[in-house]
């Protein structure tokens, strides 16, 4: 079997509530399977093509036939309305990128791995290009893309179905079950610039698990290398013009992290038990470390390690007073007095951090993640004709945070023997759940088909827990800090003592689903969903949806749905400083809870749930081989969780935080808090279309599909969130997107060819409305070109990006170095080749 029969025959097709299915063409004398509907839908044997909402369904082989190989990326180059994009010098957000469906932040998608609720990600994304600031997804990285049978793309809100989250809608991985076989492939790619090598190993492979049974294992290995777009700052070039020798260049390095040490495993077990019953369990484990850049601190005017006074004279630690004071040292045109500078060293009670760091310093951040889970149940059928599913499942999120090539201005003291390297400290996510879902159809008279009944429970523990950092990383010599020397790592502050700790949440929901054809041409589905949460209180969701056959090739379909998020644990809860480009300068910004007694000062109030209302209509076309959905979608979302633009703290907001014991108080400028601020309308139209026909001999698919999303923020209170913010919210993300890609397959040979554009966006540069970026629309073209030289064995090769567009260049370079535009929907790295070898047996 070849490469393209291979492909083909994976395309069996199991989705919920409805199916547009990218695929490639079957090659000749391969047989089409029909699309059958299991996910998302408590009844049996429905047909996908009945689906009164849209699913994009992607067979496993789109997630290899790819250069890239994070998933995220992988999604976005399949998914038109699926956004995701480099997040250098973002904190924790570099770690784990936040990615955004239908313009709506993360945790506004509900994401499942073989039907169940995947865990959350114990990153908060404090930094996220205004769309996703304060939001907190699940990791899906951490998913190797060989062991996907499929992916499941809801495009439409399920919070009936689901619960929290499923405003946007559902993604759904569905994992390999084969119980024979295996594949192994390997991957190397490089960007054009000749930096970012990516190598990747993976194999999947499956095993009889007795005679009634699968166990199917895969697992990847990759490393992938930093990249650099940067251009030398201004203030480093006028160091260095100023004869500063220790400076870099480029002194600020911006581009994708490196990626080291990244181990993925998934498994996926089942075994049949007889009786109409069977036992299934999944799980996976993965860990990587991730490190990326930060800002250059200026060895004249970093306030709290190098000036206290914007520049005008070197701070100086006096480290014993009683032994006299220290020498003043100005700086004249960016060069500090040689002579007083000397006279501080020659002084045992006076230290510089110049004497070390004479050219400054640049951070390197990153963190260490680890990602594990495991679900196991019991599904069957009951000798009355019940269906059950009985499951329970764990996942766990941790993030380690580390620092380097940085200090903590408080251990002034140790003077050369400073601390460089920090702990700061760790964030764990732990989500529990159990579930009982049943259904049962029923003879209705008049009805064209049985009334399927469904209902079912679900209890939900979501454990945050934040872990104190070493004790270097908060350290505090209250002499030092009342002379002006910042407190904490500098970059990132470690968690303190009376940070650490768990906050957790229960909660319970229930669920009825009721679906049948009315007629043989009306199809129609309710379903209404209760949930209790034991910190807010609770919630009620219905949805109805319906599709009407107007004709053999014609037919509508349309839904309405109310839908909800909860705040997650980590939100209400969280305490984090981090350094951010605040009006032309660094400064360490604080997010506090909405419960202290700051954030309530400033205007905060406790966390509700957010609310939404979904509207879809579309249409489902199909002449001859040519299939065509258009549905438009309107998604209102009322009380927006997110974290408030940074509000400026008063000496006595200070006072009280010390007094709180926010013992680093006096270095924080700004403070930040989640927030149930701002409403939003976000109305959208997708088109997909494929068209599979013979060409040259050959067998060839066309697909085309388009996107057009545009939010606009309906209310908000100004003095909570900014109008730089408001932009972010309704212009960061490119408002229309299409693309058409060509799918040939000829004897052993095949290809592609996919022809993406991106429309213009709106970036604030380092989150600042005083500088603009407006990005241009591009096109981007990928190709890519493969050989079967027998059923076992595939070689392709390809280029991402073929013609090198970087995207827009920064106006404002010279601040901080980004030569291009950051927030990119298509990145900034430009073109990338790769190779890659496929074996199956």
């Amino acid at each position: 079997m070849g490469f393209r029969e291979r492909l083909t025959t994976t395309a069996a097709v199991f989705v919920a509530l409805g199916v547009t299915t990218f695929h490639a063409p079957p090659a000749s004398g391969a047989q089409s399977i029909e699309e059958v509907v299991v996910v998302g839908t408590r009844r049996d044997g429905r047909s996908a093509e009945d689906s009164p909402v849209p699913v994009d369904v992607l067979g496993g082989d789109e997630f290899v036939r790819q250069g890239n190989t994070d998933m995220d990326d992988l999604l976005r180059m399949l998914i038109p309305s699926y956004n995701v994009n480099a997040q250098p010098i973002s904190d924790a957000a570099t770690l784990i990128r936040p990615a955004k469906l239908r313009g709506l932040p993360p945790d506004s998608t509900l994401v499942l791995v073989n039907g169940k609720r995947r865990h959350r990600s114990a990153v908060i994304a404090f930094l996220g290009d205004g769309t996703a600031d304060g939001s907190q997804g699940p990791d899906i990285s951490v998913i190797p893309g060989i062991a996907l049978k499929q992916v499941e793309v809801l495009r439409d809100g399920a919070a009936a179905q689901y619960g929290s989250d499923a405003i946007a809608g559902v993604i759904n991985f569905v994992l390999r079950d084969n119980a024979e076989g295996g594949t192994v492939e390997a991957r190397y790619g490089e960007f054009y610039e000749g930096d970012g090598d990516s190598m990747q190993l993976a194999a999947n492979v499956g095993f009889p698990l007795t005679d009634t049974g699968f166990a199917n294992f895969s697992a990847e290995v990759k490393q992938v290398d930093p990249t650099s777009r940067s251009v030398q700052r201004g203030d480093a070039a006028a160091l260095i013009a100023a004869g500063n020798t220790n400076v870099l260049n480029p002194v600020q390095v911006w581009g994708s992290p490196e990626i080291k040490d990244d181990f993925k495993l998934f498994g996926n077990l089942g075994l049949d038990l007889g009786n109409g019953s069977e036992a299934y369990a999944f799980g996976n484990w993965a860990q990587r470390t991730v490190e990326g850049g930060f800002f250059y601190r200026n060895p004249n005017t970093r306030d709290g390690v190098f000036s206290a006074d914007g520049g005008n004279t070197i701070l100086v630690a006096n480290l014993d007073p009683t032994a006299g004071a220290c020498p003043v040292v100005p700086i004249v045109n960016d060069v500090p007095d040689p002579t007083a500078l000397a006279a501080v060293a020659a002084q045992a009670n006076c230290f510089a951090f110049n004497q070390i760091f004479p050219g400054g310093f640049t951070p390197q951040f990153g963190g260490d993640i680890d990602d594990a889970s495991i679900t196991g149940g019991v599904r069957g059928t009951l000798a009355n004709g019940v269906n059950y599913d009985v499951s329970a499942s764990v996942g766990r999120s941790e993030v380690s945070f580390f620092i380097t090539n940085t200090v903590n201005p408080n251990l002034a003291s140790l003077q050369e023997n400073i601390p460089t390297s920090y702990q700061p400290g760790a964030y764990i996510q732990t989500d529990r759940m159990m579930n009982l879902d049943l259904s049962y159809p029923i003879e209705v008279a008049g009805f064209h088909s049985p009334l399927n009944i469904a209902g079912g429970i679900e209890f939900r523990k979501e454990i945050f827990e934040i872990r104190n950092g070493d004790a270097n990383s908060f350290a505090i010599d209250p002499n030092l800090s009342e002379q002006g020397f910042g407190i904490g790592s500098n970059g990132f502050p470690g968690f303190q003592p009376q940070d650490a700790g768990k906050n957790d949440r229960g909660s319970i929901g229930a669920y009825l689903d009721l679906e049948a054809d009315v007629t043989e041409q009306f199809l129609l589905g309710v379903a209404v969903r209760y949930e209790d949460y034991d910190d807010f209180g609770d919630t009620l969701n219905g949805k109805i949806a319906g599709r009407f056959q107007v004709t053999d090739t014609f037919a509508v379909r349309a839904a309405a749905s109310t839908g909800f998020r909860a705040p997650t644990v980590g939100q209400a809860n969280v305490r984090n400083v981090t350094t951010a480009f605040t009006d032309g300068e660094l400064r360490d910004e604080a997010t506090l809870p909405p419960t202290n007694p700051v954030a309530i000062q400033l205007g905060a109030t406790p966390l509700d749930p957010e609310e939404s209302v979904n509207l879809a209509f579309g249409f489902v076309f199909n002449v001859g081989d040519l299939a065509v959905t258009l549905d438009y979608f309107n998604i209102e979302v009322k009380d927006r969780i997110a974290l408030t633009s940074t509000l400026p703290l008063s000496d006595a907001d200070r006072a009280a935080l010390l007094a709180a014991g926010v013992t680093d108080a006096l270095s924080i400028s700004g403070a930040r808090f989640f927030t149930n601020d701002f409403d939003t309308t976000t109305q959208g139209i997708d088109l997909v279309a494929t068209y599979p026909t013979e060409l040259f001999g050959g067998a060839t698919e066309f697909s085309f599909v388009a996107n057009w999303t545009k939010t606009e923020v309906d209310s908000f209170n100004p003095d909570i969130i900014g109008p730089t913010r408001v932009r972010q919210l309704e212009e960061s993300l490119p408002e229309k997107r299409f693309a058409l890609t060509a799918n040939h397959a000829q004897g052993p040979v095949n290809g592609m060819v996919r022809v993406s554009w991106y429309d213009e966006y709106f970036e604030a540069h380092l989150d600042d409305g005083t500088l603009p970026i407006d990005g241009d629309a591009a096109f981007i073209v990928d190709v890519e070109l493969g050989y079967d030289f027998n059923e076992n064995f595939s070689v392709v090769g390809g280029a991402q990006n073929l013609f090198n567009e970087k995207g827009t260049k920064n106006p404002w370079a010279d601040i901080v170095g980004a030569k291009y535009a950051p927030i990119s929907p298509f990145g900034f790295n430009g073109g990338f080749w790769y190779v890659r070898g496929l074996y199956n047996f």
